[in-house]
């Protein structure tokens, strides 16, 4: 019999379906592969071995694992969301959305429409694992939350970004005393909304929606979540029967399409053959231990003997107990008076923290003697006041100072500690005595404990065990240090290639310690960790994370043998301490009769309407939960310090306007609170008004509001007030009683400060307007203005809305210019009055500070960080705390302008603030500064360095605090009560930090003519080969002896995370990589060594990488280098590499040539490289032109410039080639991950093996972009009319080198000529706004328009993670673009050094099927039209 067989090797489950010849199932089979994949294959194949030994089959393997059993087997590869399509289409061809939950991705396919799939990319929140992950927190499994989900009450929000943190929000709704029940509701929901927030970024899921996948097919209480969040409203929703097997049946449906017929007995023998050498390989990493007596010596070094336990039930007198309430374990011991351990315990708490202490005690107090008695108790960790206020236990202490006492009592010199927990990781480091600077791992917990945990539970495996294998593995894995979830794919790779358990064990344990110190601690150097190093938490119990620790880091330490019990054992000693000989703690019979009651209710007293839970304990006695501040638990009002509170001050003061209601005569304009709407809005409130406008405010933000925008989100790494946006704009939207929406644009806001060197916005403030306008489908058929402006005087603004608002008409009344102008007079004066009143009330607090000698707060953040939405309530715990809470411009505005000793450019106006503020508040001995940063601020990566640097300069603490969507503010006031303690503790013990002013200082010496004639190599960084190997010569011909450098690996991108700021973008950890690699490289004279950098000065973080550079030298020891920043606008001079002055014209003449040979080159090569009949004769004839090159072009003049671009030409045009039709392919997005191949996994070539012709943009459009911006600033912005001019001319000569270009490519048989960039402003304005222009602007989504008329729609916009100005020109434009050109096959892909390359080649994978199915498509239409003709 024929049969067709699919086979789905997915992260998880290898899922097999056979099906007859007219696609009946006859066997399938669903199972977990524990990592297994090849033994779990073979042993299903087996199973059916007696039913199909006699048949023939096609057969198709699809899924994350399929990949390798396509290398390893020969069996043909189908990409999933291809075989799952092929089987909706057959079996429920209605459908019009997919939706598909597997192991660790999510998928959403839109059928109808344009056909369009989405995959998730870098974060595996909301998948089958992070379900998986969050049941076995329950203490149970995913159809035991199912179960409990039945009855649940109520819905929490979940952070699903993170499995680690949803886990964090869970402990803490689980300290709070929530129900399971409703714990797991909320674990579903969760899920929901990040899947429908991150997949759909913008496009609705409407109509016949079909659930797949394991997680919707046997939990039907997730599948409700989804339809009760999308709505029945014209929706219809359908799971099928075998849901889960859907890609499998799909892959054996399309396996019918090869007739290639093969035994199944011949199948099963494919399984034992070896594997082809050719396979991709997982870098090795060197052991930890070589020999068992290597091992013996570092355990007996590693005792420390100070830990001595006596006898619990012998010992008589006074007990000391320390509890420890931890996110994931509760630990508990007991001490004498000698610090002796008498009794110790260490247990899970399984979502009851409060019963797992109770029953600790119980089994204690049932073991000591009768003669013994406690005399104080102490508690810390994240249950502490719910658990001290239920059983009365004494004292209670922020968790830090706790491991600190710990830690002394080891090592009294303790200067720096390392807790690895179960999913939180903390680093302290100690100053003095005192705790100066902790980090807590907010925003990632790839590793911590947990991680381990999971791992090892997937082998089947406990901790213990998976840490001893690894201590003689003989080639450790390198895993990389990324996402938990991700790592999967990492460890799955390096079990096909063979490595054992061992292997993948002490991999994981080398990325733990990598993941601590790169991405939490962000160490440069290992030396800045301090001399007396101790680590703790229960990670380090194993001795392959210890050893990993001290391999990386090259230093010894203390490991207590309590490593895990560190907290308790830090709370007994400060009860110790403490003590008074009595202590209130529960007694047994309390305990045996101990019950508490809940109740929920809603506080009710403010805006934020916190929900509360309130637990009634037997006494009688209340403890209130979920209320951000004291008033809801009960706290009198008087007590707090309310009027000290300038974010109060401030959102009352910025929103508290009277408006003109029903007496308005044009009519009602909406505002939504977003954004610079929280700068501005004194401005636009006094100028409507003035004009007669009545104004409506979006609502005030909430969780709900959130919610109403989720499914417009077209980027799902923006930070959450940009999220909110979408909300408020809904809320606006939904009134039909508003004549004008109005959400401006601001790209310049007004200059604050003389000596910043700019004043813009960050490109996400200035650029949403514009994406909302792209991506909100309920403003079609609103009136929405979302004009591009610059505050930057008020002659310009003046001048723009006389433009926008001139002849406005409403009821017979028109505006006209004289009354435009007068309102903007009075709203300028409005909006200085506004920051005088800010100024004027920040004084006096400074002032009342000062006086009375008080600790206050700065907390600095943005202007929306006032919105109680995106701040959560920190101003108003800090205000519980009884503590002053100021704004940064408060503080900035009450100094006179200073020299801010930045590295930094100063060019974001929102943030010149905080560097004076932070420079102000280093030299005030009553004020700190806490950095509030919100996740995903990209800018962020810049700032908090330099701010960090200011203050620790001047012996201050810095503490950053970032927040994003979820409210859990245990960490946060982990973070606020240690820093309070330790300012306590200086002023008690008069302590002074010593000052390193040294710190600051960032200059490099000036790049000198002599330094030229001495021969000085200048170093400069690659990102576009071909055009720079011809560049270079052109460069040594003048004298200057540049080097590009050429290679990019693992080695640069580790020094790179080294000395830049991890959050910040991929190509500037790429760019500093490769200059600090070289640098500590021992190849160069570091005497004779300068370093080359462009500024652009635009909007994006680029202009800052010099600021980096600095930083990384100084860091690295090497300050003496210059760097030589080159810029257009002469940002720095430096006199020996001066390109602005005349002298240097033929120079400039020369490398633009250079630069069009690059491109032209690239351009024919790339148009005949899929075509050539000898394979490799184009990259032959590439090489050949290049080196050619190389020698001509630094002597060449004019004719030989033009006889040799004809030459180039017919060369490539006379190579033979195939008659073939392919789809083109086009690559665009941020400059440098465009161009260099290693910033981008080598995407071109993984394109060409799919079968595309690739189209890159050539790289001079980006220069002629940046010289069309000055005439479009001078337009848009009022900016110099003279560098319009400049600019003009500049495109003028380009394109005078590129006539003879143009000439040839029009005169070839094959080729295009480049696009004039007039005419890529008018593909881009179509879709965007030309305002737009930070980092690639408007030309990133002109680009896109350009491939679409090129025939090439089938386009991967690329970027660096969380890159800003591509939420708006890349992510941002992509559902406008598909509504114009319904042909557009767009997928947006991140990079970064952790991102998984397995899932990036699914996803181009994806896209190229639909361009074969595209083009297949567009041949039979073609073919029909001829035979019609």
């Amino acid at each position: 019999m024929n049969l067709h067989m699919g086979l789905d090797v997915g992260s998880t489950t290898v899922k097999i379906v056979i099906t007859d010849e007219n696609f009946n199932t006859l066997y399938q089979v669903y199972r977990r592969h524990k990592s297994d994949v090849k033994e779990t294959v073979r042993s299903v194949l087996n199973e059916a071995y007696d039913e199909f030994k006699d048949d023939y089959i096609t057969i198709n393997v699809t899924g994350s694992g399929g990949m390798f059993l396509e290398k390893y087997m020969g069996i043909n590869f189908v990409q999933e969301v291809i075989a799952e399509t092929a089987a909706i289409r057959k079996f429920i061809p209605e459908t019009d959305v997919v939706i598909e939950l597997g192991g660790e991705d999510s998928k959403i396919t839109y059928l109808s429409g344009s056909v369009e799939q989405r995959m998730n990319s870098i974060c595996a929140g909301g998948t089958g694992a992070f379900i998986d992950q969050m049941a076995a927190l329950l203490d149970t499994d995913a159809s035991g939350l199912n179960d409990l989900s039945k009855n649940y009450k109520k819905i929490y929000p979940i952070a699903s970004r993170c499995g680690v943190f949803a886990k964090t929000d869970i402990q803490a709704l689980m300290n709070q005393g929530a129900s399971r029940e409703d714990i797991a509701i909320s674990v579903f929901q969760s899920v929901v909304n990040q899947t429908i927030s991150n997949l759909a970024c913008g496009r609705p899921i409407r109509g016949n929606v079909t659930f797949l996948g394991g997680p919707l097919h046997f939990l039907p209480a997730l599948r409700d979540r989804f339809v009760e969040t999308l709505g029945e409203d014209g929706n219809t929703f359908t799971t099928p029967e075998d849901a889960q097997l859907y890609v499998a049946k799909g892959a054996a449906i399309l396996s019918a399409e090869n007739e290639d017929y093969v035994a199944y007995g011949d199948l099963i023998k494919e399984l034992d053959t070896e594997a082809s050498e050719e396979m991709e390989m997982t870098k090795k990493l060197e052991p930890l231990f070589t020999s068992k007596e290597d091992y013996e010596k570092f355990v007996a070094d590693h005792k420390t003997d100070q830990v001595i336990y006596d006898d619990i039930e012998k010992y008589e007198g006074p007990i000391y107990v320390g509890i420890d309430a931890g996110s994931t374990t509760s630990k508990m011991v007991w001490i004498t008076d000698e610090g002796h351990i008498i009794h110790e315990d260490y247990r899970m708490n399984l979502g009851r923290p409060l019963e797992v202490v109770i029953s600790m005690l119980k089994d204690a107090y049932a073991k000591k003697n009768p003669k013994a008695y406690i005399a104080s108790s102490g508690i810390c960790g994240y249950g502490e006041d719910f658990i001290k206020n239920a059983l009365h236990i004494d004292n209670g202490e922020v968790e830090t100072i706790a491991h600190y006492s710990a830690a002394k009592f080891f090592n009294p010199d303790v200067d720096f500690i390392l807790d690895i927990g179960g999913q939180d990781m903390k680093a302290m480091h100690i100053r003095d005595g005192i705790i100066d600077s902790i980090q807590l791992n907010e925003a990632c917990s790839s590793g911590c404990g947990s991680f381990l945990s999971t791992f090892a539970a997937s082998v089947g495996m406990d901790v213990k065990e998976f840490q001893e294998r690894a201590l003689f593995a003989k080639e450790p894995a390198d895993l990389g240090s990324r996402c938990t979830v991700f790592m999967n794919s990492k460890v799955k790779q390096a079990q096909k290639e063979g490595s054992e358990v061992g292997d993948i064990a002490a991999g994981l344990c080398y990325s733990v310690i990598k993941n601590a110190i790169q991405k939490v601690i962000k160490v440069r150097d290992p030396k800045s960790l301090g001399e007396n190093i101790v680590v703790q938490g229960g990670t380090f119990y194993g001795d392959a994370i210890l050893r990993s620790f001290e391999k990386i880091t090259g230093r010894n330490t203390t490991r207590p043998e309590i490593a895990g019990l560190m907290g308790a054992m830090g709370m007994a000693l400060i009860s110790r301490d403490k003590s008074t000989g009595q202590s209130s703690i529960a007694n047994i019979d309390e305990l045996e009769n101990f019950t508490y009651k809940q109740k929920n209710a809603r506080c009710g007293l403010c805006t934020n309407n916190c929900s509360l839970i309130i637990n009634v304990f037997p006494d009688g006695s209340r403890y209130v939960t979920g209320n951000r501040c004291e008033r809801g638990a009960g706290v009198k009002k008087e007590e707090t310090m309310a009027d000290l509170n300038m974010y109060k001050f401030k959102n009352n003061l910025l929103f508290n306007r009277k408006t003109l209601g029903d007496s308005a005569r044009m009519g009602r304009v909406g505002m939504p609170r977003v954004l610079n709407i929280y700068e501005d809005y004194p401005f636009w409130h006094k100028f409507f008004t003035s004009l007669g406008f009545d104004i409506v405010l979006s609502a005030e933000s909430d969780r709900k509001m959130y919610e109403k925008g989720i499914s417009s989100i077209s980027s799902e790494t923006a930070c959450y007030p940009a999220k909110l946006a979408h909300g408020h704009i809904e809320d606006l939207a939904a009134r039909d009683d508003l004549d004008l929406i109005f959400y401006p644009a601001v790209f310049y806001e007004y200059k604050q400060f003389s000596k910043a060197q700019n004043h813009m916005n960050c490109p996400v403030v200035s650029g949403y307007p514009d994406l909302i306008k792209n991506n909100v489908e309920s403003l079609e058929g609103k009136n929405y203005m979302n004009p591009y402006l610059s505050l930057e005087s008020e002659k310009i603004i003046r001048d723009r809305l006389i433009e926008e608002f001139e002849g406005y008409s409403h009821n017979g009344h028109v505006l006209s210019k004289k009354e435009i102008k007068n309102a903007v007079a009075a709203a300028w004066n409005e909006l200085q009055d506004y920051h005088d009143q800010i100024r004027i009330r920040g004084k006096e607090i400074i002032d009342y500070v000062n006086a009375n000698n008080l600790n206050a707060i700065v907390l600095a953040g943005r202007p929306y960080h006032i919105d109680p939405e995106v701040n959560h309530g920190i101003p108003e715990l800090i205000e519980g705390m009884k503590i002053p809470v100021i704004s940064e411009d408060a503080v900035a505005y009450n100094i006179k302008d200073m020299d801010a000793k930045v590295r930094v450019l100063d060019q974001w106006s929102y943030h010149a603030r905080l560097y004076r503020a932070a420079e102000y508040v280093a030299d005030n001995p009553n004020l700190q500064l806490i950095q509030l940063n919100s996740f995903g601020c990209g800018l962020d990566a810049v700032t908090t360095d330099q701010v960090q640097d200011l203050l620790e300069a001047h012996g201050k603490i810095y503490t950053l605090l970032k927040i994003d969507e979820v409210s859990n503010l245990g960490a946060i006031k982990i973070r606020i009560r240690s820093l309070l303690q330790a300012l306590n503790q200086k002023k008690m013990e008069g302590i002074e930090f010593k000052q390193d002013l040294d710190k600051l200082d960032y200059e490099t010496p000036e790049f000198t003519k002599k330094m030229v004639e001495e021969g000085y190599t200048i170093l400069a960084p690659q990102m576009a080969r071909e055009h720079f190997r011809i560049l270079g010569p052109v460069f040594h011909h003048y004298g200057l002896n540049i080097e590009f450098l050429d290679h990019v690996d693992d080695k640069v991108l580790d020094q790179g995370l080294k000395y830049v700021n991890n959050d910040s973008c991929y190509p500037s950890i790429t760019v500093v990589g490769q200059f600090m690699e070289a640098v500590n490289s021992g190849r160069y004279d570091t005497d004779k060594l300068a370093i080359v950098m462009t500024q652009t000065g635009g909007a994006c973080r680029a202009s800052n990488y010099v600021g980096y550079i600095r930083k990384g030298l100084r860091d690295a020891g090497y300050p003496n280098i210059p760097v030589i920043a080159i810029s257009a606008q002469g940002i720095e001079t430096n006199s020996g590499l001066d390109l602005r002055k005349p002298s240097t014209i033929p120079l400039l003449k020369k490398a633009l040539r250079a630069l069009l040979f690059g491109d032209l080159i690239n351009r024919v090569a790339n148009a005949t490289r899929p075509y050539e009949v000898e394979k490799g004769a184009t990259d032959k004839l590439k090489e050949e032109w290049i080196t050619r090159l190389e020698a001509l072009a630094p002597s060449m003049n004019d004719r030989e410039y033009k006889k040799i671009v004809k030459e180039i030409v017919e060369d490539f045009d006379n190579l033979p080639v195939r008659d073939i039709k392919i789809p083109k392919a086009g690559i665009v997005g941020e400059i440098l991950v465009k161009f260099l191949p290693e910033a981008n996994n080598n995407l071109q070539k993984v394109l060409e093996a799919e079968g595309a012709e690739v189209i890159l943009p050539d790289l001079t459009d980006f220069f002629m972009y940046c010289m069309k911006n000055s005439e479009l600033k001078a337009k848009l912005y009022g900016k110099s009319k003279v560098s319009s001019t400049v600019g003009k001319i500049g495109i003028g000569i380009v394109e005078q080198y590129r006539k003879p270009i143009r000439k040839a490519l029009i005169e070839s048989k094959r080729f295009n000529e480049p696009e004039y960039i007039d005419q890529i402003v008018e593909y881009a304005k179509d879709v965007t706004s030309l305002g737009n222009q930070a980092g690639e602007g408007w030309l990133l989504a002109g680009e896109m328009v350009e491939l679409i008329h090129a025939g090439a729609p089938n386009i991967v916009c690329i970027q660096p993670f969380g890159c800003l100005p591509n939420h708006i020109t890349g992510k941002g434009v992509m559902k406008k673009i598909r509504e114009e050109y319904p042909e557009a096959n767009i997928v947006a892909i991140d990079y970064d050094p952790g991102a998984s390359e397995v899932n990036q080649i699914n996803r181009v994978k994806l896209m190229m099927s639909q361009a074969r199915d595209n083009l297949k498509q567009k041949q039979v239409v073609d073919n029909l039209s001829l035979i019609h003709i």
